[in-house]
């Protein structure tokens, strides 16, 4: 069935195959990697830029109450698909009148441990803390929002809730 000649040619044409791949991987280096040479296009990364002073942080009192409760009914949007505001619950509990209620206060919703075991009211340093990472403040919380990094959208955010009533 096999004779010389055939495994000949199968041996020569493995040979031919590794010579091909290894000559295109020499020419692909060649082409991309150049030894001596300066890049020639450096991308800004802002790795090099970092100052050794620390970040200052906002105080949210004083940002909460320069607050545009307008801006704020806005980003309120982003709450609608699981919270309402006209007394009734959807996949979260109502937030009209939210702020000062106590914690895990709505009669008939079922929340999670976490926000079950918390204490105190929603004032509103509470709600923008939990606002800006819910999953930290509450650790195990069943609420999949995952967080407002910006300190002047959660005072306003904040101030547009206060204007709810119950």
């Amino acid at each position: 069935m096999f004779d010389t000649l055939t495994m000949t040619k199968a041996v020569g044409a493995l040979c031919t195959m590794l010579l091909i791949l290894l000559l295109g991987k020499w020419a692909a280096e060649g082409l991309y990697h150049v030894e001596g040479e300066e890049q020639a296009y450096i991308i800004d990364t802002g790795e090099g830029d970092a100052t050794d002073e620390p970040v200052e942080e906002v105080d949210f009192e004083t940002v909460f109450a320069a607050a545009d409760p307008g801006a704020g009914e806005r980003l309120w949007r982003q709450c609608q698909a699981c919270h309402q505001l006209n007394g009734t619950d959807g996949t979260g509990p109502h937030l009209n009148g939210v702020v000062g209620r106590d914690i895990a206060s709505v009669g008939g919703f079922g929340y999670s441990d976490a926000l079950s075991g918390l204490e105190g009211d929603w004032t509103p340093e509470q709600l923008s803390a939990f606002i800006e990472n819910p999953r930290a403040y509450a650790p195990g919380t069943s609420m999949s929002y995952s967080g407002m990094g910006d300190v002047e959208q959660r005072a306003n955010l904040v101030a547009y809730l206060a204007t709810t009533t119950d």
